[in-house]
């Protein structure tokens, strides 16, 4: 059974820090790209990084490129965004995701404030 289960979201201020985390279970781990979405409301969910099976590239929204580095533990079955510099709009709810065998996968998400 495929299963995605976030964790590590909360109250932040901006400019400061964050990691989430993403287990992963029910599928060979290495042989899938991941990726993580946010969502606000009102919005469809917008792609945040994504992470290749191999670790040997990655790619971020222009919102977030220089800020947040996406990684990856095969051995682990992790998938961790560091999140730095945080502005208040990376308010979300943030989702790790999986395509696998031409089906998506959704973890139930975690939501993170930026605030002061």
């Amino acid at each position: 059974q495929m299963r995605l289960v976030e964790s590590g979201g909360g109250l932040v201020q901006p400019g400061g820090s964050l990691r989430l985390s993403c287990t992963a279970s029910g599928f060979t781990f290495n042989t899938a790209a991941m990726t993580w979405f946010r969502q606000t409301p009102g919005r469809l969910r917008e792609l945040v990084a994504a992470i290749t099976e191999t670790v040997d590239t990655t790619n971020y929204m222009d919102a977030v490129r220089g800020r947040f580095t996406i990684s990856r533990d095969n051995d682990q079955n992790t998938v961790d965004p560091e999140m730095n510099s945080l502005k208040r709009e990376a308010t979300a709810v943030y989702y790790c995701s999986v395509l696998f065998l031409s089906s998506r996968y959704w973890g139930q998400g975690t939501q993170f404030n930026v605030f002061s």
